[in-house]
């Protein structure tokens, strides 16, 4: 084995070393936000948004106060960041076969449908449009995404195709409210089907 080949032995091996602290580490930190979301999701189920406290959330995750202020502003902060995991969540690439989805909305409809006593609590607390625009920004980028990819129908959208991914992420947004408002009689999946008629025939 040549001098140069020995000497690069113990530089790659601290270089894995510390690839695996590192992967620990984050490791660990997702480990903890998971709680402390987790945790604030729990309480607020119990209880409106506004009486939950940081030390609640707190106990309830067995997290130190000096590592959640590692993490987290405040409460506020730590509620944006799950809103923030849900999005990225539904956003993400995911299987389409042959269908012509461009975001999972039976999906994300079925989420929130579940989660009730979280929108209500979201919208008590004064923090529903948050999520809202929050909303709005992911699914636009999502949309911009899949319609760039797809070749139906799209060749003379080519400079306005941020402008209508926009607006399909805020009649996605309105369809939302409406579905809820009504008591989400309609199924998810039929949402879905109502969302992507409409997305489709726009575009086209």
């Amino acid at each position: 084995m040549s001098r140069n080949r020995r000497s690069s032995l113990p530089a790659l091996a601290r270089h894995d070393r510390r690839e695996r602290q590192q992967r620990q580490i984050d490791e660990r930190v997702r480990r903890t936000r998971a709680r402390l979301g987790s945790a604030l999701v729990e309480l607020i189920h119990e209880r409106p948004f506004n009486e939950v406290t940081v030390q609640e959330v707190l106990d309830r995750a067995s997290v130190g106060r000096s590592t959640f202020y590692l993490h987290f502003r405040d409460k506020n902060d730590l509620l944006l960041s799950q809103l923030e995991t849900f999005l990225d969540r539904m956003c993400a690439p995911f299987d389409q076969g042959d269908s012509h989805r461009v975001l999972p909305v039976a999906e994300m409809f079925a989420h929130i449908g579940g989660q009730n006593r979280l929108y209500r609590a979201l919208s008590e607390a004064g923090r529903l449009d948050d999520f809202f625009d929050l909303a709005k920004g992911y699914f636009a980028r999502a949309i911009e995404q899949r319609l760039r990819a797809s070749r139906s129908g799209t060749d003379r959208l080519t400079h306005d195709l941020s402008a209508c991914s926009h607006a399909l992420a805020a009649g996605l947004i309105a369809l939302l409210e409406w579905w809820v408002a009504r008591g989400a009689k309609e199924t998810p999946r039929s949402m879905d089907e109502i969302f992507h008629r409409m997305a489709w025939n726009g575009v086209q």
